[in-house]
């Protein structure tokens, strides 16, 4: 019964979730820069205040940045990245020589794709990122202290949008003078971030690149995202969000990462790697409600290992920034999608169970509705909707050829 890939090969094939553990503390000073060598400089973007597209007021907002490649004298080579639901700024590269890469390391640098030799390519951590306790993030949410009070934010902290992630990047971007972008990419909740740069700036975007992800959550992933957030709710330690002097809500936050791990797969995957094999090979399950399956040990560990930089208000705001979100926050999905003008090269997986192919579909018939160029490609793999992570180099070719032109 006992199948010797029950941890192993599971927790090696999780490279995107894993977070860099090299602490790193920079200003911005400069944006000339070396040959990239794929060592990175994690930087700080600081706004002394940031008025939400809701009316609130943040001050001040911090966030993490980090780039690959150098901003020419033009200023018009940059791509920006923006992550997805449990990402970081650390798309490629790596903070010291024993460390992990960036999730997308595979098309970032010198002759791939998005090649660093020709362009600059830019990521910055989101506001309420989820790994708010890693020491390669900066970013500003309910777990920031609020100067008024000297006390962590918690549900005081303003509710967010996908919108006020991208504004936020407008503000980093403009503060390197940047004006206008060679391209926008972005996987999952990158995509969404993707989308409303192109429909909210269409001056500034010249090439849209979303990956893994629609024009508007839909009623289906609204019930996901509930789901993803109800076992830290349910958790006694979550206090309405005020745990931060006392213990936090790490049970409801383990299950919570649990769920949001299983989703972003596929049953192939899941059935593949591990078939029935038990957790531990003396421990028959259909003996004892102690003993578990390989696949609920390996979720266990993985939720386990999360929880330690992420924070569970955070994850809540974060649900509620993709809930809500439709591209240009306007009254309608079509006029939102119809004010994108920038070609667009759609990668997504037809065995994606977040954002549903038939959607990702629909969002390319509404930005092509009024001529606007548009190329939807599949991505293959086992994976689901991390195909769009894992299996990107498959696009290589279309990639480069598409910001080449």
């Amino acid at each position: 019964m006992q199948d010797s890939r029950r941890l192993s090969r599971p927790i090696r094939s999780y490279r995107p979730f894993a977070t860099g553990l090299c602490t790193v503390t920079a200003l911005l000073l400069t944006l000339s820069a070396q040959a990239w060598d794929g060592l990175v400089e994690k930087q700080e973007f600081l706004m002394e205040e940031y008025t939400t597209r809701g009316g609130d007021t943040i001050a001040p907002v911090r966030v993490g940045w980090e780039a690959y490649g150098t901003l020419n004298e033009e200023k018009d080579n940059a791509i920006l990245i923006t992550h997805f639901f449990s990402g970081t700024s650390q798309a490629a590269g790596r903070y010291d020589e024993d460390g992990a890469r960036g999730y997308w390391d595979s098309i970032i640098g010198p002759g791939k794709p998005l090649d660093t030799d020709k362009y600059y390519i830019i990521a910055s951590d989101t506001l309420v990122n989820l790994n708010a306790h890693a020491p390669n993030v900066t970013t500003t949410g309910p777990a920031s202290i609020r100067p008024e009070t000297g006390e962590p934010w918690g549900l005081d902290f303003p509710v967010v949008t996908i919108g006020d992630f991208v504004d936020v990047q407008k503000a980093l971007l403009e503060s390197q003078g940047i004006e206008r972008l060679h391209a926008v990419m972005g996987a999952s909740m990158g995509a969404l971030q993707a989308y409303e740069w192109a429909s909210r700036y269409p001056e500034q975007v010249e090439r849209l690149i979303p990956v893994i992800g629609s024009g508007m959550t839909d009623p289906w992933l609204l019930a996901t995202l509930s789901a993803w957030a109800a076992p830290i709710r349910l958790d006694a330690n979550w206090n309405d969000g005020a745990y931060y002097s006392d213990t936090p809500p790490l049970d409801g936050l383990r299950e919570s990462l649990k769920l949001v791990t299983l989703n972003a797969n596929h049953w192939q995957w899941a059935n593949e790697t591990f078939d029935r094999s038990w957790a531990e090979e003396n421990a028959d399950p259909s003996r004892s409600l102690e003993a578990r399956y390989a696949i609920e040990q390996t979720l266990d560990d993985i939720a386990t290992a999360r929880a330690q930089v992420a924070d569970a208000n955070h994850l809540l705001y974060l649900v509620r920034a993709n809930q809500t979100f439709m591209a240009g926050h306007g009254e309608s999905l079509e006029a939102g999608l119809a004010a994108i003008e920038a070609p667009t090269l759609m990668l997504y997986s037809e065995d994606d169970l977040v954002f549903a192919p038939q959607s990702v579909k629909r969002t390319a018939e509404l930005i092509a509705a009024d001529g606007t160029p548009v190329k939807l490609i599949p991505l293959e793999g086992t994976r689901g909707h991390l195909d769009g992570v894992l299996a990107i180099d498959q696009a290589g070719n279309e990639l480069s050829d598409f910001l080449a032109r």
